[in-house]
């Protein structure tokens, strides 16, 4: 636990076991959120993780315990996965991750998904009822995989991107949730290697993120529990509030810059 002390040397005049109580609370809070709207959790843990980890290590470290949590979600939910959707997603998603991974990250861009992923999110909560959810057929979300494995190399937390193609009723809450959960974990596994590549020493992080895992997999769990006594109109209502803080999370970024 010695890259504890280092990590929280950054935060001198605060005491350093309740910092790392208080981001062990939001990584339970942001799980919750996760399970039980589908979305924002993510965003939410990553921008709570960054008042103390470095950005440079909060993106490797931040994917490491959604990737764990995101499957112990897919645990509870794995009846409901629709291998369609999934499939064209993993190869669309390997494909990006690893063209960013090889020299893309190198160029100064980063604002531009940010852009897109706040206009597409704000159309998803804000747009008039006589226009048509986004509803993509399976073979299209090949493109999403694109996109998401791009910026997630990048961004860090894909869950914004990735709800914003969920908030459809042709589906119910739990499909939602599985699908999602199963696309983000796939894109979370990816920085593993990716970042292995890069540099990054996972084993110099290890107890935090196994502190962080637990903590994220509690949430889960209350939040799946909860998921089973919502009805499917309250879950897209919770699903577009999730929305709505994660885009204003985005714009906030963006003008912070």
């Amino acid at each position: 636990m010695a890259e504890l002390g280092a990590l929280f040397s950054l935060m001198p005049d605060q005491n350093p076991s309740l910092a790392l109580g208080l981001l062990l609370l939001v990584c339970v809070v942001s799980a919750f959120i996760s399970a039980v709207t589908g979305g924002a959790g993510g965003i939410l843990m990553f921008a709570a993780l960054n008042v103390v980890i470095p950005l440079r290590a909060l993106v490797p470290i931040h994917g490491a315990v959604q990737l764990m949590n995101n499957l112990a979600r897919v645990v509870y939910v794995r009846e409901h996965i629709r291998w369609d959707q999934c499939i064209p997603f993993f190869i669309g998603c390997t494909l990006g991750s690893a063209a960013m991974t090889l020299g893309l990250a190198k160029l100064d861009w980063q604002q531009l998904p940010l852009v897109l992923l706040a206009g597409l999110i704000f159309y998803t909560v804000f747009k008039p009822k006589k226009l048509p959810e986004i509803r993509l057929k399976p073979r299209n979300f090949f493109w999403v995989g694109i996109a998401t494995g791009t910026l997630g190399i990048v961004a860090g937390a894909v869950d914004p991107l990735l709800a914003a193609f969920f908030v459809r009723k042709d589906m119910t809450p739990k499909e939602i949730v599985a699908n999602k959960s199963v696309m983000q974990a796939w894109c979370h596994a990816l920085k593993v290697p990716a970042f292995i590549y890069l540099g990054f020493a996972f084993s110099d992080h290890l107890g935090l993120i196994l502190l962080l895992t637990v903590a994220a997999i509690i949430g889960t769990r209350i939040g799946i529990a909860l998921l089973n006594r919502i009805n499917s109109e309250l879950f897209f209502h919770l699903m577009r509030a999730a929305l709505l803080i994660a885009g204003g999370r985005i714009v906030y970024q963006l003008f912070a810059v």
